[in-house]
């Protein structure tokens, strides 16, 4: 079992379980006493930890051994999305932690919902909880940084990453033809329901976007953002072996 805990970790420390963790692995799960897990703060590396003492409505468990492996890719994708209903979006955060993403950008485009929270930190917290759950699941140690809505704008002419690519529909032109070795810092923008507008194309080529078309089917808008991370993935992973050679 591996749980978040926002909270200091040191070796050889006792440290009293958040309520969340509590419940779920003490109530839900039946963990008893010598029973083990792993903790992590989000800050880098995990811990062993022993459950030690159960309470009533607390438990303690000892810090145990740190291991620095934060299997994080070596590549730092930034995904933009542009904000989807309700289940829809928080799918895409979910995978995209799964397959390793930096951060999130949740953007508003012409086509994307306009949703009443666009401002609203609860909607916020919600999501980045889900990065964490994500995190717990996956084994990521660095939990990825869910951003604060943006219009599509704000994201295209503030984006300085090394590879900045934006995912249109098969029939439209593909300027993006992958070439190894990839760079260290990419951004893949994802469009809403129905695509991009002309206006917002142009505006992203004009500063240095490349379109991408995946194959020749449409796919949904909570499915090319994971499709396109992970073939992104396999030619960096294909980089990296070949560099190693």
């Amino acid at each position: 079992m591996r749980f978040f805990v926002d909270a200091v970790l040191n070796t050889d420390n006792n440290l009293t379980l958040p309520d969340t963790v509590y419940h779920h692995w003490v109530k839900v799960l039946r963990a008893k006493i010598g029973d083990k897990a792993v903790l992590f703060n989000g800050q880098g590396g995990e811990f062993t930890a022993t459950l030690t003492q159960i309470n009533k409505k607390t438990a303690e468990v000892m810090i145990g051994e740190f291991c620095s492996n934060n299997r994080t890719p070596h590549q730092k994708i930034t995904l933009a999305q542009a904000i989807s209903k309700g289940e829809r979006m928080d799918y895409t955060i979910q995978k995209a932690c799964e397959m390793g993403v930096s951060c999130v950008y949740p953007i508003i485009s012409e086509r994307s919902e306009r949703l009443r929270y666009e401002r609203d930190t609860k909607k916020l917290t919600h999501w980045q909880n889900v990065a964490i759950s994500a995190c717990e699941q996956c084994g990521l140690n660095i939990i990825p940084k869910i951003m604060s809505p943006v219009t599509f704008d704000e994201f295209i002419q503030h984006c300085q990453d090394d590879l900045k690519l934006i995912m249109t529909l098969p029939s439209n032109h593909t300027a993006f033809h992958p070439k190894l070795p990839l760079p260290q810092k990419i951004s893949i923008v994802i469009g809403p329901e129905g695509g991009f507008c002309t206006d917002e194309l142009n505006l992203a080529q004009q500063n240095g976007f490349l379109a991408w078309a995946i194959g020749e089917r449409v796919l949904r808008t909570e499915t090319a953002g994971i499709v396109a991370m992970a073939g992104l993935f396999v030619l960096a992973q294909q980089s990296n072996l070949s560099a190693q050679l």
